[in-house]
């Protein structure tokens, strides 16, 4: 395939983040008095962003939202990779598409410094040409703000850009930019109505599809 720009998100797609996340979110919740969410409760709201999985895990608590974002993002930097897992075949599938000559880039409702922790202890950033989080001067998906810019800093043109990822957010930011889109179905989000160009069972499929 001729070379391509794939811009993949990072939670749900690239990384299982959930019990990390959820570790960060209940202390933030001791941190208030409340009792921990279960972790399945928690990841059935990750993906737009730590303003809104703060606010929907405070379940009404009348915290001031900045402080408990703020509690929340240090208590999950000390743990953001204690039990973070890649998926089964990220980090071959990286390798193999960088070196076909793809460009890779990462779009994230995750913040950039959290996201770039996670790469680095991988040791997957050297795949990546950009990353664009949340917390960067873009709105976060699905505005497709964010992905203009990717393409503009690859010189891609929409027919060869492609979004990859888990979540309604991911597949509406391709709809809203008229790119491509992958779904993944092991991730940790729902498509939520949003169809997908292409979708897949597990990572070693979705690579081996770009580097026919």
């Amino acid at each position: 395939m001729n070379r391509q720009l794939l811009i993949f998100d990072l939670d749900g797609t690239l990384i299982d983040s959930r019990l990390d996340l959820a570790t960060g979110i209940n202390l933030m919740r001791r941190h208030y008095n409340l009792p921990p969410l279960p972790s399945d409760t928690i990841a059935g709201w990750i993906g737009e962003g730590i303003h809104n999985l703060v606010k929907r895990c405070l379940q009404g608590h009348p915290a001031d939202l900045e402080e408990a974002v703020r509690i929340n993002y240090e208590s999950y930097l000390k743990h953001i990779h204690e039990k973070t897992t890649l998926y089964p075949g990220v980090a071959g599938g990286l390798a193999a598409l960088h070196a076909h000559g793809h460009e890779l880039a990462l779009f994230s409702n995750k913040r950039t410094g959290a996201s770039r922790m996670i790469l680095e202890h991988f040791e997957l950033i050297k795949f990546f040409s950009s990353i664009i989080g949340g917390d960067s001067n873009f709105p976060l998906k699905p505005s497709p703000e964010g992905v203009y810019e990717l393409m503009r800093r690859a010189g891609a043109e929409a027919d060869n850009t492609w979004i990859i990822g888990d979540n309604h957010t991911d597949l509406a930011a391709a709809r809203n930019a008229k790119v491509k889109s992958v779904f993944v179905n092991y991730g940790i989000g729902e498509a939520q109505g949003e169809k997908a160009t292409i979708c897949f069972d597990d990572f070693n499929s979705l690579a081996g599809h770009f580097l026919r």
